[in-house]
């Protein structure tokens, strides 16, 4: 076993993780990073990335069968196909691509990458296994961990042939002709909606009494309706509660029945990826299944930092990549905090939600008095010339000085938004500030400004 040390180590090499080690290697840090997984976590390799990329061509086909079927627009196609493996394979080339470009940075940035799993001898002492078999010891002045998160399996439902996990199906080759997604959160509707596109006929459980219950029912409706156009059975107040031959067998109030079903795609959440680890050795204070940090994403002990999924909600990559920013800018002595206003949160459904910051029932939750802009998307130009005018923008201000606290969208496209949003309440925007900026005409963006308006009592355009 080699000996090795370095100022920071990285367990690791996720979307926290690798911008940890860019950032530090950036600021003139000795830094490792490890991970037995090819780099970007979960997100470049298993989620985020290629899921998107599957979610568009299932859309690309979804407009093609449309063409076919009534030439909407002008455009006729004949017989539109998919072929999934080849979906697949360009789905692969993205990934790759984006891997090479994670370890390009990395090494641009002077920092080392290594491949294997680390188990914690102490708070400063890891031994690594390489993917190869060979071992070695690295200590280091910080350790920063970094190892995301994974799917949670149901006790009834265990991941095989059959019962697929968000890994596993971004990797099928053939479109099942019938699929069953349990639960009705953002991961099992935005992959329930492409596999439906595709063609599978898919039945979603929800053991809640609606879809995206952690969403505001007005944002959620128009996803509802879109499911139901699609021909998308939704089942909620049901729990799946094991298989049977060809399908799944689900109780609700009304009594069991079993839903026909060639494959199970199961996304009841994600759990903190820290098996394995060795962490009980740290004595690290816990919150629940997560590790508790500071707002400089400190752990309980002095040297130990924790960043991305494994310090709780929201289990998403760009909260990660700003936590990363954070700790290594902490580790090198500058006055970093990671104390957002807002982040901003999508879903990839058909119409998409995006959301940053408070909705009007939580910021009157909070105690506070506001009031409210909402703009329809079918009163917006550019919507209307994309075909797709369903939904709205919304602004949530304090009454008394106008503050914006909480902006939504519902719609096509209006992930983009996101930026503006969180820019938006990180900046202390108030609704004047949003009405008074110029956006350019014809686009969706328009909607931001006239939902301020709203709010103001005179928007323009409605």
């Amino acid at each position: 076993m080699s000996d090795r040390h370095t100022e920071v180590l990285i367990v690791g090499g996720g979307p926290g993780g690798y911008v940890a080690g860019i950032r530090a290697g950036q600021l003139g840090l000795e830094a490792i990073v490890v991970d037995g997984r090819p780099l970007g976590g979960t997100c470049l390799n298993v989620g985020c990335i290629p899921s998107k990329a599957l979610i568009h061509a299932a859309d690309e086909f979804a407009v093609a069968v449309e063409q076919a079927a009534s030439c909407p627009r002008g455009i006729s196609v004949a017989d539109p196909d998919v072929d999934l493996a080849r979906v697949v394979a360009w789905k692969d080339r993205i990934v790759a691509r984006l891997n090479a470009g994670v370890a390009g940075l990395l090494a641009n940035a002077s920092t080392s990458v290594i491949e294997g799993w680390c188990s914690f001898v102490d708070g400063k002492t890891v031994d690594v296994t390489g993917v190869d078999g060979s071992t070695q010891r690295i200590s280091a002045d910080h350790v920063v961990i970094a190892t995301g998160s994974e799917p949670v399996e149901l006790p009834g439902l265990p991941f095989g042939e059959r019962v697929l996990s968000s890994t596993e199906v971004l990797d099928l080759t053939e479109v099942p002709s019938s699929l069953a997604v349990v639960g009705g959160g953002y991961i099992g509707l935005e992959l329930g909606t492409a596999l439906a596109k595709l063609g599978s006929s898919v039945t979603v459980i929800e053991a809640e009494g609606r879809i995206l219950p952690q969403y505001d029912r007005r944002l959620t409706a128009p996803v509802a309706r879109s499911l139901q156009a699609m021909g998308v059975e939704v089942l909620t107040s049901t729990r799946a509660t094991g298989l049977t031959d060809g399908g799944l067998a689900v109780e609700s109030a009304d009594g069991a029945i079993t839903v026909d079903a060639d494959r199970v795609l199961v996304t009841v959440g994600r759990r903190p990826k820290v098996a394995g680890m060795g962490l009980a050795h740290l004595g690290l204070t816990m919150s629940g299944s997560f590790i508790a940090v500071d707002e400089r994403c400190h752990t309980s002990m002095r040297n130990v930092w924790a960043i991305g999924d494994v310090t709780g909600e929201p289990m998403l990559a760009h909260r990660a990549m700003k936590q990363g920013e954070v700790v290594a800018e902490a580790i090198s002595g500058r006055p970093a905090v990671f104390r957002p206003e807002a982040i901003p949160a999508i879903v990839f459904t058909d119409p998409e939600i995006v959301t940053a910051g408070l909705d009007p029932d939580q910021a009157q939750a909070q105690g506070l008095e506001v009031i409210v802009g909402r703009f329809p998307l079918s009163a917006n130009s550019r919507s209307m010339t994309l075909g797709a005018d369903r939904g709205f923008v919304r602004a949530v201000a304090r009454a008394d000085d106008h503050l914006i606290v909480g902006l939504q969208a519902v719609g096509h496209g209006v992930a983009e938004l996101s930026a503006a949003f969180g820019l938006a309440i990180e900046m202390g925007a108030r609704l004047e500030d949003v009405a008074d900026t110029i956006h350019a005409h014809p686009t969706v963006g328009e909607s931001l400004a006239e939902s301020a308006m709203a709010a103001l009592g005179h928007a323009l355009h409605i």
